[in-house]
């Protein structure tokens, strides 16, 4: 998985869409192994991993063994291929609970969701040793399982940008969270985003398909890599919400879950995030040469310094119960601000013409 570009302090304290399962561990077993439970295998050969995550990991098919989903009490035996995919990264540096508000939806005895304001970056890292919703959830979740097992990065299955709005759902103990990553994993989530791009589209709806990896010439940017030949493969599925003529309201619904996916794909299409400064949407792209446009552009900036994007929408069933749940965030309100301008210049100029 992109466990190596989640971890670059060149990404700094940006976050990825990304699926939040990472293969941590690959191994064949020598010719002359005897017989050992896959279990005691692997925490014998694994740092920083209980017994109780592995066996975790083994139940909610996560590990497997020759291709194929192995039980913790699997015999392993010479030669044989053995992979395991966790639903979050090795992590050496400990994790201090602090008392942060969050926004939780909903929470119950195995997960909860949270509703994440743009700003807060998800996890410590690189220059964001503190503040962070990991620090928060490591705070709010004292005295589970999922918080006093340690290096567990407090639950956290998947991840949005720093300044990205919305949803992510958490783990509150280790079933949950390996069944809720196998879930990411095999891409049965639902995730929709809102956003402002700039430009108009010739249709509807459609589908950007585009490998994504980390630009060979800018380490902070993503970057599309059209002949399939580097990258990984991801999709993102959009649809016209509202057309504005200079910039478009779109919905995203992602099938996989890339660093930046959104972000790159959109600016690849030539429709980059409304004031995305590392994808080139903080300045003017459409519109007229007018020095009042220029200052409704900015004043527009000013009012939502961030990248235009909120994760509105998340789905999936519950790892326990196996209900169908959604979830649906409503547009904050620097976005809502965003959009009532928009609409008011929109309404002017009709009227104009």
């Amino acid at each position: 998985m992109d466990d190596d570009l989640l971890d670059d302090p060149a990404l700094g304290e940006e976050e990825s869409e990304q699926d939040g399962l990472y293969e941590h561990f690959s191994v064949v077993a020598d010719k002359g192994q005897t017989m050992l439970r896959l279990d005691k295998f692997l925490v014998a050969r694994m740092e920083h991993c209980s017994r109780n995550r592995i066996q975790a990991a083994a139940d909610s098919g996560n590990i497997l063994v020759n291709d194929m989903p192995a039980k913790a009490s699997y015999k392993v035996k010479p030669l044989d291929r053995i992979r395991i995919v966790l639903p979050y990264p090795r992590r050496d540096n400990e994790i201090h609970p602090e008392e942060i508000p969050l926004e939780i939806p909903y929470e119950d005895d195995d997960l909860l969701l949270v509703d994440k304001e743009a700003g807060m970056v998800v996890h410590p890292g690189v220059g964001n040793h503190s503040g962070t919703l990991v620090n928060a959830l490591a705070w709010h979740l004292r005295g589970t399982e999922i918080a006093d097992s340690g290096g567990m990065r407090a639950g956290l299955v998947h991840r949005i940008d720093k300044n990205t709005s919305g949803l992510l759902v958490v783990a509150k103990n280790e079933q949950t969270h390996a069944r809720l990553a196998k879930q990411f994993f095999d891409h049965t989530i639902y995730r929709r985003y809102v956003a402002l791009v700039w430009g108009d589209f010739a249709e509807d709806e459609g589908t950007i398909t585009g490998n994504i990896g980390r630009s060979p010439r800018e380490r902070q940017k993503m970057y599309v890599f059209e002949d399939g030949s580097d990258g990984k493969h991801a999709v993102t599925h959009w649809r016209v919400l509202k057309r504005y003529g200079y910039v478009t309201l779109v919905e995203c619904r992602l099938e996989t879950g890339r660093t930046h996916q959104i972000r790159v794909h959109m600016a690849w299409q030539g429709h980059p995030l409304f004031n995305d400064e590392r994808y080139g949407g903080d300045r003017i792209l459409k519109g007229t040469t007018f020095a009042k446009y220029k200052q409704f552009i900015e004043n527009c900036f000013a009012l939502m310094p961030r990248h235009a994007l909120h994760a509105q929408s998340l789905g999936f069933d519950h790892p326990t119960t196996r209900r169908e749940m959604r979830f649906e965030s409503e547009l904050p309100a620097d976005f809502r601000a965003l959009l009532t301008k928009w609409d008011n210049y929109a309404a002017t100029a009709e009227k104009e013409n």
